[in-house]
């Protein structure tokens, strides 16, 4: 009765701002695309001021955000676990419309989310109640400032920012950011090494602690912080993404020292979130577009959706988007029950490990089917002023930022060995529960069998390979992520396809992602291509005739 009541009252809301993102988001989205930010070194009299410049629907675009509390709701918890899912269904209406706004909310929910598990003290009890503002006069957006020259995913090993300690117990920090997103933030996370008297810091991920600082002081002068340019992107052009040098910008640590790292795990959690809705909510607008186009368009004397092979192409790409809709929602929903602390460890462990294996393969998938999706144009699916190239260019961006496919197929695998295999008894223990009913109804019971097989195979490998070592099982992590995403994607379709109200193209949906191979990893290993053979020969193979490996051979 209260799920029916919560569910009811988020519809009005969605309706009513689906009805908000057609009429009014969805322009200025494309005026963002339109006028890109611009860096404005001096003002008329040479004096130095580092001013980003943003056109007014980028500003509007705050505003809005604030106004429909799309950081706030999750953070109010009007609904208890449900707010999440009831955010989260808000931003993905919302994502193909916003002119990548979506990226600063990112931030600013991965910056109140690492807040909050820090214990809410007092140089961010302001920070946090401005980051999860409705009133658009107080709402901040944050950045998370962590790339250096040395690069990206490897924070340890390529942090050099240096924290010196203040006598009032502030910090100012030193370095150079070479990569920082939507970098007209009020405020920032960031990463740096703190110095001792003697001006030795520490190396390594033990080394990085966690600071909060505001990007402008009362006056709106930049905090110790010079705009050295604007990176010049493939895609997400609307959004500006800064090279910054620190040079004593006034900080507040806000981890314990040395724990850095350890203190923006939540972070990653919900930046890698976001990552999905983008990736699915691409797919899907490309998908309703294509469709409409379908409908109108004829080719060789009938419409294009009477000819069966488009309507065949069509069918696979909308299979991948409802299973990529399942599994956004699914991680969506855990993470509402870990943030109301209802979840159990079962939830936790598929949190843990549903996260990074979401956000590689909807990314993947996300730039098949959007690329796909422009095919259905033809050549009109090329032209920027049809705005569809932006929607492939800016997909591309999904599989790179938040961790690369081959990083976050490593972090599964260390989610693994951390909780020494518990995450995969999870794994398998959440399958097994979403498969029960479907195995009971007749249409449905072969893709289920299927999906035992593949499970049964997925256990088979993991008991040979765990035993060959850690190097066989790195030659793996791929394949062994998408085995995990494309079985546990299943199970969600099974399990919607046996609800009661279920259509017969829920069971059409869920029959068609069995037909594929569900456990590629089985498959690979079977074929050779983890043995320490196949890793020498992949090295020889790519850098045949090339100086690199002249004479070493």
């Amino acid at each position: 009765g209260a799920a029916l009541q919560v569910l009811k009252k988020v519809s009005l809301d969605l309706e009513r701002f689906g009805a908000r993102v057609a009429a009014e988001i969805d322009s200025l989205g494309r005026e963002c695309e339109l006028n890109p930010p611009a860096l404005q070194h001096y003002d008329a009299w040479g004096r130095r001021v580092d001013h980003i410049v943003t056109c007014t629907a980028w500003k509007r675009m705050k505003e809005i955000a604030a106004e429909e509390g799309l950081i706030a709701e999750a953070y109010e918890r009007r609904y208890s676990s449900w707010s999440r899912v009831h955010q989260v269904a808000k931003l993905y209406l919302y994502a193909p419309s916003a002119g990548f706004f979506t990226c600063p909310l990112a931030m600013t929910d991965g910056a109140a989310k690492v807040i909050e598990s820090l214990g809410i003290s007092r140089p961010l009890a302001k920070a946090f109640g401005h980051l999860t503002s409705r009133d658009p006069r107080k709402f901040w957006t944050s950045g998370q400032w962590m790339t250096e020259r040395k690069g990206g995913s490897d924070v340890a090993g390529g942090t050099e920012s240096v924290a010196r300690e203040q006598p009032d117990g502030t910090y100012c920090l030193y370095g150079f950011k070479f990569f920082t997103s939507a970098t007209d933030s009020d405020m920032t996370l960031t990463l740096a090494r703190i110095m001792d008297a003697q001006g030795r810091v520490e190396q390594g991920s033990r080394g990085l602690s966690l600071f909060f600082l505001e990007v402008r002081d009362k006056e709106g002068k930049l905090n110790g912080i010079e705009v050295q340019r604007l990176k010049e992107k493939l895609g997400t052009r609307q959004v500006p993404t800064a090279e910054l040098l620190l040079d004593g910008s006034k900080a507040h640590r806000i981890s314990a020292e040395g724990r850095g790292v350890a203190s923006i795990a939540s972070m990653l959690t919900i930046t890698r979130i976001h990552n999905v809705i983008s990736a699915v909510a691409g797919m899907r607008r490309v998908i309703n577009l294509a469709r409409e186009y379908a409908s109108k368009r004829v080719v060789f004397g009938k419409l294009i959706k009477d000819h069966p092979l488009h309507m065949q192409t069509m069918a696979r790409l909308e299979v991948e988007t409802r299973g990529a809709f399942l599994m956004l929602m699914e991680i969506t929903r855990l993470l509402g029950l870990e943030e109301t602390k209802m979840a159990s460890e079962q939830d936790l462990h598929l949190l843990r490990l549903l996260t990074p294996v979401a956000k590689l393969y909807t990314g993947k998938q996300a730039i098949a089917v959007i690329s796909e999706g422009l095919e259905c144009f033809g050549g009109q699916g090329y032209m920027e002023d049809t705005g569809l190239p932006v929607t492939l260019r800016d997909a591309q961006v999904l599989t790179i930022w938040e961790g690369t496919t081959n990083i976050l197929s490593l972090d599964v695998l260390r989610s693994l060995t951390k909780s020494q295999g518990q995450v995969l008894t999870a794994f398998c223990s959440g399958v097994q529960g979403k498969l029960a009913l479907a195995s009971s109804i007749s249409e449905l019971e072969s893709s289920a069998q299927l999906l035992q097989d593949a499970l049964h195979r997925l256990g088979q490998f993991t008991h040979r390979v765990g035993s060959k070592g850690a190097v066989a099982m790195e030659l793996a992590a791929r394949d062994f992520a998408y085995t995990l995403a494309r079985i546990y994607t299943g199970a969600l379709l099974l399990e919607h396809a046996a609800r009661p109200d279920a259509s017969s193209t829920d069971t059409y949906t869920a029959q068609r992602w069995c037909k594929q191979d569900l456990c590629p990893v089985d498959s690979e290993e079977k074929a050779g291509c983890y043995d320490a053979k196949a890793a020498s020969m992949d090295t020889c193979l790519v850098y045949e005739r090339s100086p690199v490996l002249k004479g070493k051979l």
